[in-house]
């Protein structure tokens, strides 16, 4: 087993890292070492030395790639050399003198409120199982902010109808318990009645299925939201994790607290869920500019 296979292990087994994040990493990873072969560089982490890693970046950052993806590849490598040097495979941190590119700060996209209440209120999913799971789809995304992955992975030992709650496993396995209100539990029970109808065997306890009674998979879950978003949005941006900006930002916009909904999303800390008082922000600029008279 070479470096690059040990420290995915150690990612999987020991820090418990999603498939989808041991992927990404694994990706970064071989575009490394792919930059090190064409450049004729010796593949030997004791030999790397920071101003490689520094035109790496910049070959990167010329060939399009944003900052935001070059920040992602780089905490992947500062990652892959702090486990070398704790296996005391190298001494030295090459990334210790490497300083990045500024992140372009950008407001995360979400979709309105008329928008969704359209979505919910006029437009017809149908009364088949599809459409029944369609619309569960999307309102369990927007109900409850939880992110695609969490979706595709939820039981049904994970929603408790009775007690009105459900149990989201996010990421490294962390579990979070978010409310359900009485109209959404309705429509689960709807859903659930139809599922069963399909899938008479049982579907090894996934909660969403596709039409043929296996696990939903993110490809689906994806044409699925952009469908019925591109009926009521002109948003560029139509996938599964908009309606997770967007139950945030309507949730902040009607007064919740920031800390509650830091842990209905399942951020590890408060930083990663302030980015959304940008958007209530830019909301009262706009209020302001439109109803101050000296504005």
């Amino acid at each position: 087993m070479n470096h690059k296979e040990s420290f995915l292990q150690f990612l999987q087994v020991e820090k418990r890292y999603s498939l989808h994040t041991i992927r990404s990493y694994q990706n970064d990873l071989d575009q490394f070492h792919s930059y090190l072969s064409e450049n004729g560089i010796p593949d030997n982490p004791r030999e790397i030395a920071s101003h490689q890693i520094r035109a790496w970046i910049v070959s990167l950052m010329e060939s399009g790639i944003s900052s935001v993806s070059v920040h992602r590849k780089i905490s992947c490598l500062r990652g892959f050399f702090r486990y070398l040097r704790k296996e005391g495979i190298v001494k030295n941190d090459p990334l210790e003198k490497v300083v990045l590119p500024k992140r372009k700060k950008t407001l995360p996209v979400f979709v309105a409120e008329e928008s969704l209440n359209t979505l919910l209120d006029n437009n017809n999913f149908g009364d088949d199982f599809s459409g029944l799971r369609n619309r569960t789809i999307i309102e369990m995304l927007y109900f409850t902010g939880m992110r695609r992955s969490e979706l595709t992975g939820l039981q049904n030992k994970d929603v408790d109808l009775q007690g009105a709650t459900l149990k989201v496993t996010g990421k490294r396995n962390k579990q979070r318990i978010i409310p359900l209100t009485k109209p959404f539990i309705i429509r689960l029970k709807e859903y659930i009645r139809s599922r069963n109808e399909v899938a008479e065997t049982g579907n090894e306890g996934w909660f969403f299925i596709t039409d043929k009674g296996n696990k939903l998979y993110d490809r689906f879950v994806y044409n699925v939201v952009k469908e019925y978003l591109s009926m009521v949005t002109t948003i560029e941006k139509k996938s599964p994790h908009i309606l997770r900006h967007t139950f945030a930002t309507h949730m902040l916009n009607r007064g919740a607290d920031l800390n509650a909904i830091k842990e209905f999303l399942g951020h590890a800390n408060l930083s990663a869920t302030q980015v959304y008082t940008h958007n209530t922000f830019e909301k009262l600029k706009k209020i302001y500019k439109q109803a101050h008279p000296r504005a």
